[in-house]
């Protein structure tokens, strides 16, 4: 048979039941022109559009078209650019189609491919478009069990009528199959399952090649089985999103006609009208100047014409709830009874006498005139004293509401004084939050670590604050949120600090200060008896039968690991003696809860070695312990003087000392080296040497005035070549002429000498009234000697000879 000569249909027979019925192909032409499909082949069952690029197969379109059959050859092509397809891209096997009403537009060619028949390709006899190749024509081997072959058919058409109803494209495609074939062609019906199915690419060009219809069937069945369970989930899906979607639209309309209901009965207002109300319905109550109600007004009016749905909108209904929500002329009544007041400080606070005086002298005032006028209290002291636990008893004490917030680090003007509106996510500043929360226009309001206050290119909130604290002006505190006056005359405000040196002057000026210095052990002693230790054991559920605590054992913990100025540590290791404890009645045997007794021994297993030890202030030639205070409290401060040659006159300090202290060195240098011969010394001493002073604990930054006079008496130790008496410490300021200048701190001092138990002190004489004011439980012992020139202090430390 010669290449261009048809195939002649023909059935052939075989004696042997077991070899298969062979159907020949219709007549087609062999010499054919070729066109690339992409992503999945094209099946002699289909009928639906293709669409290639202009270039370049616009001529191979138009030479089809010459043809008088108009088929062309339609093969899966790897490429993923159809129009740079080569010979080596495309399947060896395809489907031939017949093309109708081929169409060009916008650089694409369109047309009708109705498939025909299965081709392999046997050779190219081209190799650049449009291509032309030599086919042949596969025959469908036809099984000689025909009811295998329609249980395959009916097994496919019946996964059809499954897969139908979950996709309506289905049925179209179902259409289009039956005005063109019959049901009962198995071949047809196997390429058209596979038509449907959006499987691999690889899988389906598999389908097209197998050319057993039995086994094509199989492998359709499969991928349409595959395909149900996919639409089925798909549907499922679909279906429980239309459910959520139906049942929330069926609530929205429910609503909406409720709404619509209650509208015409009168009985229900739109959303803005219900805002109006709500906020008319806060103001009716409350005593508001002139000038905020007319801005109320225009804001409420403003309300009223504005749509729900536009940002003007919830831009101005969040202005109406902040300034509706604030206690305009609404006061808590001021309990001014001294016996109650004096009652809860006593009960809340051991100690700080002289604070519970202070504060019961405000009071006394407040209740002489009938009314607590806004005042603005610092409480100034060491960490852990107590001052944010007396900011609370005060307002227990005056029966008014509390809120507190920290400055600390708080760098920008806005949190003082509010955004302005123009920005999006304005908010009012912090008091006009803490009037909101509090609900009173006279609460008590405490200013945490105001002296750490920052400033950065947002503005200076300490600057802010002088319009707050000042009682002259805070009457029309201003807000930049709230753009209207509000009162804070009435507040009472309650600041605190560790320091005042980093709080500006202006700021200070309008502040009343009240010290608070540390606690000695006495104090700290009742502290933890009456409100730490019970705290504790609260904290962690235990009784006070079941862990005991003994004088002896609370002295060394205070002694040992808590000798700062505050109770914060003490509260803390207290803690860990309780959470030890804890586990010990946990892991003794069968629950036999014994009373655990803490001592000094059970102490040092649970918290370690004490970390202070008993300080001896040094002693010997050229040896002074000096007193100081810190923002930790007071402490003690011993200053070595000594003699490092006598080859040339020097004088250096070591100790990593402040510029003050450095010149009160130079200065005690001074005044000691020019009247030695008073002073009983060797007139040539510091002549010929070279003297080094030092300030122990070289890695902690110390500064200030009053160490003159402890410097001068170790530097005319050293000269003199003699000790002081034993167990005095010395402050003062030392000026070039010898006289003695007030210092600062006493009580802290103070508190730090009898730490150490130092029973003998020197104190300037101009500081005399400041020893007298303190508590005679601090004062209790001390051998105090005031001091106003250096020569006192030379005729008290040196011992006659």
């Amino acid at each position: 048979m010669s290449e261009n000569d048809p195939l002649e249909p023909e059935i052939l027979f075989d004696d042997d039941p077991s070899t298969e019925l062979e159907v020949a192909s219709k007549v087609m032409p062999t010499r054919i022109y070729l066109l690339p499909v992409a992503e999945r082949p094209f099946f002699p069952a289909q009928a639906m559009p293709v669409l290639l690029d202009h270039e370049p197969w616009l001529e191979t379109v138009e030479k089809i078209e010459d043809t008088p059959q108009h088929v062309v050859g339609l093969c899966l092509a790897t490429s993923p650019d159809l129009s740079s397809a080569t010979p080596n891209d495309f399947y060896e096997m395809g489907t031939l189609v017949r093309m109708h009403h081929p169409a060009a537009a916008k650089d694409k060619i369109q047309f009708i491919a109705e498939g025909l028949q299965r081709f392999r390709i046997k050779k190219w006899l081209s190799t650049k478009p449009p291509y032309e190749v030599l086919v042949e024509y596969p025959d469908e081997v036809m099984p000689r069990d025909n009811d295998k072959v329609k249980a395959y058919a009916m097994a496919i058409i019946n996964t059809l009528k499954e897969l139908i109803p979950l996709n309506p494209l289905y049925s179209e495609e179902l259409r289009f199959f039956l005005d063109r074939f019959s049901p009962n062609e198995p071949a047809m019906l196997a390429d058209f399952a596979a038509s449907l199915t959006t499987a691999p690419m690889d899988e389906l060009q598999e389908i097209l090649e197998t050319v057993n219809i039995r086994q094509r069937m199989e492998k359709v069945l499969v991928l349409i089985k595959k395909e149900m369970d996919v639409a089925k989930l798909q549907a499922q899906i679909r279906e429980q999103v239309e459910t959520r979607m139906t049942e929330q639209q069926r609530k929205f309309f429910l609503r909406e006609q409720l709404k619509e209901i209650q509208k015409e009965l009168g009985i229900a207002k739109d959303d803005r009208t219900a805002d109006v109300e709500k906020f008319q319905d806060r103001l009716a109550d409350c005593n508001i100047p002139e000038a905020a109600q007319e801005r109320i007004d225009e804001e409420l009016h403003k309300l009223s014409i504005l749509e729900t749905g536009s940002p003007e909108y919830s831009v101005t209904r969040n202005y109406l709830d902040w300034i509706s929500s604030l206690p305009w002329g609404k006061y808590s009544e001021d309990s001014l009874d001294l016996e109650q007041a004096r009652a809860i400080l006593n009960r809340d606070h051991d100690g700080l006498e002289d604070v519970k005086d202070r504060i019961l002298e405000f009071l006394a005032v407040a209740s002489l005139k009938g009314e607590v006028a806004g005042s603005i209290l610092l409480l100034v002291g060491p960490p852990g004293v107590g001052k944010t636990s007396i900011g609370r008893s005060i307002a227990e004490t005056l029966n008014r509401k509390f809120y507190r917030f920290s400055l600390g680090g708080m760098r920008d003007e806005a949190e003082i004084k509010g955004h302005r509106r123009t920005y999006i996510g304005a908010m009012p500043g912090k008091f006009v939050q803490a009037l909101k929360d509090v609900g009173t226009a006279n609460p008590v309001i405490m200013l945490d670590e105001i002296d750490k206050v920052g400033a950065s290119f947002q503005g200076d909130p300490a600057s802010a604050l002088l319009e707050v604290l000042d009682p002259e002006q805070n009457a029309d505190f201003l807000d930049h949120y709230l753009d209207v006056r509000f009162d804070l005359s009435k507040v009472l405000f309650v600041c605190t600090a560790n320091q005042l040196d980093t709080i500006p002057g202006p700021l200070l000026d309008r502040m009343e200060v009240i010290r608070l210095a540390g606690y000695i052990a006495e104090e700290k002693m009742a502290i933890a008896k009456h409100h730490l230790w019970p705290k504790q054991l609260k904290k962690v559920g235990l009784k006070k039968s079941q862990v005991k605590i003994g004088t002896k054992a609370m002295r060394h913990v205070i002694d040992g690991y808590a000798r700062e100025a505050g109770v914060r540590n003490l509260d803390k290791q207290l803690g860990r003696l309780v959470r030890k404890s804890v586990v010990k009645i946990l892991e003794h045997k069968k629950g036999k809860q014994t009373p655990i007794n803490l001592d000094v021994e059970t102490v040092e297993d649970y918290l370690g070695k004490p970390m202070f030890q008993d300080d001896k202030p040094l002693e010997g030639v050229g040896l002074v312990t000096g007193l100081a205070w810190t923002a930790m409290g007071g402490a003690t401060l011993s200053i070595e003087a000594t003699l490092v040659h006598s080859k040339n006159r020097g004088f250096k300090l070591t100790g990593k000392l402040g510029e003050v202290m450095q010149e009160s060195a130079a200065i005690a240098y001074s005044y000691v080296s020019s009247h030695l011969e008073q002073y009983k010394g060797d007139p040539a001493f510091f002549d010929e040497a070279y003297v080094h002073l030092h300030v122990p604990e070289g890695a902690t930054p110390k500064d200030g005035p009053s160490a003159g006079v402890t410097m001068g008496t170790a530097l005319l130790s050293l000269a003199r070549s003699q000790q002081i008496r034993k167990g005095i410490a010395m402050t003062g300021e030392l000026t070039l002429t010898g006289h003695v200048f007030p210092v600062g701190g006493i009580r802290e001092k103070v508190i730090a000498a009898r730490r150490v138990k130092l029973k003998e002190l020197l104190l300037p004489k101009a500081n005399q009234r400041d020893f007298e004011e303190l508590p005679e439980h601090i004062k209790k012992g001390l051998k105090v000697h005031f001091v106003g020139h250096f020569d006192d202090v030379v005729e008290i430390v040196f011992p006659k000879r």
